[in-house]
C-alpha cells in the first residue's frame, strides 16, 4: 500500500519513526565500539607506563639495597621478588580492567543494534496496524454509507 492511503493512515510516519530510531540505535553502537577501542587502547598506554615506572621502582630499590651493603643477603632478594611480583600482578590488572571495559562496550554496541532492529520491527507493525486500522475505518464508513 502507498500514496495516499499510506499518509491518511499515518503508517509512513510509523516507519519513518521505527527507522529514525534505529539509525540512532546504530549511531549509539557505533560510538560504544570506539570506547571499547579507546579502553583497549587506554589500558595498552597505561600498561607500558606501569611497566615503565616498576622498572625504575625496581632498579631503585635494588640501589638502596646495595648502597645499605645487604644486595647478597635471601632477605633482600625476597623483597627484590616481591616487588617484581607486585609490579606485574599491577600490571595484568591493568590489563583486565581494559579488557573489561572493552568487552562492556562490544556488548553495549551489540544490545544498540538490536534494540535497533526491534525499534524499525515496532515501527513496520505500527505501519501495519495503522493501515488496518484505517482500512477498518474506511470500510465501516463505506458500510454505514451503503445502509443510509
Amino acid at each position: 500500500m502507498g500514496g495516499i492511503f499510506e499518509s491518511l493512515s499515518g503508517a509512513g510516519g510509523k516507519r519513518a519513526e521505527g527507522k529514525s530510531a534505529q539509525n540512532i540505535a546504530n549511531f549509539n553502537a557505533a560510538v560504544a565500539k570506539q570506547q571499547g577501542k579507546a579502553a583497549e587502547t587506554k589500558a595498552t598506554f597505561a600498561q607500558k607506563r606501569q611497566a615503565e615506572s616498576a622498572e625504575k621502582t625496581q632498579s631503585a630499590l635494588t640501589a638502596k639495597i646495595a648502597a645499605a651493603g645487604g644486595l647478597g643477603s635471601p632477605v633482600a632478594a625476597d623483597i627484590l621478588a616481591e616487588q617484581a611480583a607486585e609490579s606485574e600482578l599491577e600490571n595484568l590488572l591493568i590489563g583486565y580492567e581494559g579488557e573489561v571495559g572493552a568487552r562492556r562496550a562490544e556488548s553495549q554496541a551489540t544490545i544498540d543494534r538490536l534494540s535497533g532492529r526491534l525499534a524499525k520491527q515496532r515501527g513496520k507493525s505500527a505501519g501495519r496496524a495503522a493501515n488496518v486500522g484505517f482500512g477498518l475505518q474506511l470500510a465501516s464508513l463505506g458500510l454505514l454509507a451503503k445502509g443510509a
